[in-house]
């Protein structure tokens, strides 16, 4: 039988939630989670998670859109309906280029920063209309909230907490 205790410790200041998580970290415990209202530079390197790849993803997008723009200007203004604009002949891609620049910046732009967002929400599994999941909402205001599972050690990490300057301790059943 496997029980499903967290121990959520609220802090009110980020510095000194900074140094509870180190202090965490150095004890050799696992944190599952810390919420906060805003974000806390340097938080994720103290919570040893790893870096974002989201950077990579942006790039191809910003690639795709590219490839786009240069298709779309090509069958639009050279392939489907050539026009002489300015005395400018439409005889290939190349020589109207420079024309082509601001639509070229623009959709790489555009692809890059829409599928950006649709693959961070789809990656944090954030849909439109989700309940919300902080555990307090508090953590929306002014608090911090350190989520750490129990594992047969609730005093030790009861100790532990009050002595990184948390607020309040609570033990809760997650579901």
């Amino acid at each position: 039988m496997s029980t499903n205790k967290v121990i959520h410790a609220l802090y009110n200041d980020d510095d000194i939630l900074m140094d509870a998580v180190k202090k965490v970290k150095a004890d050799h415990h696992h944190i599952e989670e810390v919420f906060c209202p805003f974000p806390v530079h340097g938080l994720d390197k103290a919570m040893g998670l790893a870096p974002t790849r989201l950077a990579i993803t942006a790039f191809l997008y910003g690639i795709t859109g590219t490839a786009v723009a240069t298709w779309l200007t090509w069958y639009t203004m050279i392939a489907d309906w050539p026009q002489d604009i300015g005395g400018k002949p439409s005889f290939s891609w190349a020589t109207n280029m420079p024309a082509f620049v601001p639509i070229l910046f623009e959709l790489t732009v555009f692809f890059a920063a829409h599928l950006m967002v649709i693959t961070f929400y789809m990656r944090s599994r954030i849909w439109p209309f989700k309940e919300a999941e902080n555990p307090d909402p508090r953590t929306t205001d002014d608090h911090f909230l350190m989520e750490i599972p129990v594992h047969d050690n609730e005093e030790e990490l009861k100790a532990l907490l009050e002595t990184t300057g948390a607020v309040e301790i609570n033990v809760v059943e997650k579901h």
